[in-house]
């Protein structure tokens, strides 16, 4: 919703500036400037990336008119979630687990978390650890370098359709210009017509600049600055389950091992200690 409120604003103002100013819409109407444009950039896109690549970005945009799923009601979620792995390991130890991890939707103890179970990627990420950490195999060192590299590999996995995205906004300008020298000489074939036809027509021209600059400023490098926010958020949210897992596995009791988690989300969505210690006790 906030995206297609700033898109209005972005087209609102300048439109109503222009048009504030004396300026006709009607000049600003050229679809084959903007077909030039559009066509040079989305297929310089597809050159320039490869098909995971395109469809990750097809996926990010989807995501960028959803709002970010990880709010404070989903923290509440997880962290309660945490607390009660935490407590049955701690009751019963590493191996009382290993039903739930190896069938999460069967298990109870995760279907009292559904917006959890929904998330696959959360789901894959705290079932893994959970099975490493149960088998012994890896000391708590190991484990956290290893949950180190892999939330990297999240983020660099997710940062490839930002930067494909980014390049594509960058290059939008340009096939601006594109479309401009070309209605220059589109308009130096004409130069036996009347001033007033050689107006339009370099008046024309010059609005391919104007759509390359204002697609690319108003319209793409914000997609890309909305899904850097999001790409951030869900980086924070396995640095969260990773300071608690860290932290049961180190020996903390859980309100103690959930703490680590709460402490490193963002301030914006982290929930207050009381706040967590009523949904926990809500919910046991």
């Amino acid at each position: 919703m906030t995206v297609i409120i700033g898109y209005i604003l972005v087209i609102g103002c300048i439109m109503g500036g222009y048009l504030g100013a004396g300026g006709h819409i009607g000049i600003l109407l050229q679809p084959f400037e903007a077909v030039i444009i559009f066509g040079g950039a989305i297929g310089a896109f597809v050159v320039s990336n490869s098909p995971k690549v395109l469809k990750a970005s097809l996926g990010a945009l989807a995501m960028v008119f959803k709002g970010s799923p990880y709010s404070k009601e989903f923290y509440l979620e997880t962290l309660t979630l945490l607390s009660k792995i935490f407590v049955k390991i701690r009751q019963n130890g590493l191996l009382s687990v290993e039903g739930d991890i190896e069938n999460p939707e069967q298990s109870e103890l995760f279907k009292s978390a559904p917006k959890v179970l929904a998330d696959h990627h959360a789901m894959d990420f705290i079932t893994d650890y959970l099975r490493l950490m149960s088998s012994g195999s890896l000391d708590v060192h190991q484990l956290d370098n290893l949950m180190d590299i892999d939330i990297d590999t999240h983020h660099e996995e997710g940062h490839q359709p930002i930067a494909a995205l980014a390049k594509m906004a960058d290059g939008m300008p340009a096939f601006g210009i594109v479309a401009a020298v070309m209605g220059v000489v589109h308009t130096m074939e004409s130069l036996d017509k009347p001033q007033t036809v050689l107006g339009g027509l370099i008046a024309a021209a010059l609005v391919g600049t104007f759509l390359g600059i204002l697609i690319s400023y108003g319209f793409v490098a914000p997609l890309v600055g909305n899904l850097e926010q999001k790409l951030a958020d869900s980086t924070k949210y396995y640095q969260a389950i990773k300071a608690g897992l860290i932290a049961s596995m180190n020996g903390y009791p859980p309100p103690t091992a959930v703490e680590f988690a709460r402490k490193v989300m963002f301030s914006t969505e982290r929930p207050g200690f009381q706040e967590l210690e009523e949904h926990i006790k809500a919910n046991k």
